[in-house]
């Protein structure tokens, strides 16, 4: 089974950086389920309705969250009716779910969406709420398991990695923007850091540089806006999994703008 995972996409060039390419990485790799993080691509804030089917109608199997799930609220409306997600350590009282469990190549596999702690909003443990969600999806006999770690803390992730490699199949980083050079299988586990946005390359974060310099001078700024023209970037990684749920092999890859995608890294196996 192969997964492909992208990360914070960025606005409109991110999903048109999604629909130009996601069809050839599909076809090519013989990708099995692709799942992205859409808390950025309604104009680098949330997710309408409108843009969630857009992105599910491009092959997009599951969407995950993060600090930015609410922005647009009216995406609250059919989250239940579709597989669209939101960190699964937000409390009780929360709409939405954190989990998806489906059959994909004849396995059951579960992907979640977990938010770290570190600047980010009120939210339970994302430790503690992990090892149950995966305690219970091994008492389900569920091998597959992929976990987005929407988080800012590198450190953070790392540990979340010490935690639970070897008992789930991949742990890959977003919410930072920027993609980080430690794709590894490490105990049978992918883990990347971050796996870094997929939108505009040429300013900061996807986001005019405008706004960002203001900010960084000023101490304030107006909206961030996602440019309207702009250099564009797809990242994303693709992992395979036995039928045991372990990684066996996972590589990232870059497409530029029109240019097809390439294989940018392949993961380093740690012994």
């Amino acid at each position: 089974m192969k997964i492909a995972f992208c990360a914070d996409i960025v606005g409109r060039p991110g999903r048109e950086m999604l629909k130009r390419h996601i069809g050839a990485i599909k076809k090519e790799y013989g990708v099995d389920l692709v799942v992205v993080n859409y808390e950025n691509a309604s104009h680098g804030f949330g997710i309408s309705p409108k843009n969630a089917m857009e992105l599910l109608g491009l092959g997009i199997d599951v969407m995950t969250g993060g600090n930015h799930t609410w922005d647009k609220k009216e995406i609250v409306s059919i989250m239940d009716e579709y597989p669209i997600l939101r960190p699964i350590n937000y409390g009780s009282f929360t709409p939405g779910r954190g989990k998806w469990i489906g059959e994909v190549s004849g396995e059951r596999v579960a992907v979640i969406n977990l938010m770290g702690h570190f600047t980010m909003p009120m939210c339970d443990n994302p430790f503690v709420k992990i090892l149950e969600v995966v305690e219970q999806l091994e008492e389900e006999g569920i091998r597959h398991i992929f976990i987005d770690f929407h988080a800012e803390a590198t450190a953070e992730k790392r540990a979340l990695l010490a935690l639970l490699k070897g008992r789930v199949s991949a742990i890959c980083g977003s919410h930072t923007h920027v993609g980080t050079d430690d794709l590894v299988i490490d105990g049978e586990t992918c883990y990347v850091s971050d796996v870094g946005l997929t939108g505009c390359r040429d300013n900061s974060l996807g986001v005019d540089t405008k706004e960002v310099i203001d900010q960084c001078l000023k101490g304030y700024s107006s909206h961030f806006d996602v440019p309207k023209k702009c250099k564009k970037i797809l990242q994303c990684v693709v992992m395979e999994l036995d039928a045991h749920g372990k990684c066996i092999d996972a590589f990232k890859l870059k497409a530029y703008d029109n240019e097809p995608p390439f294989v940018s890294q392949k993961a380093y196996v740690e012994q």
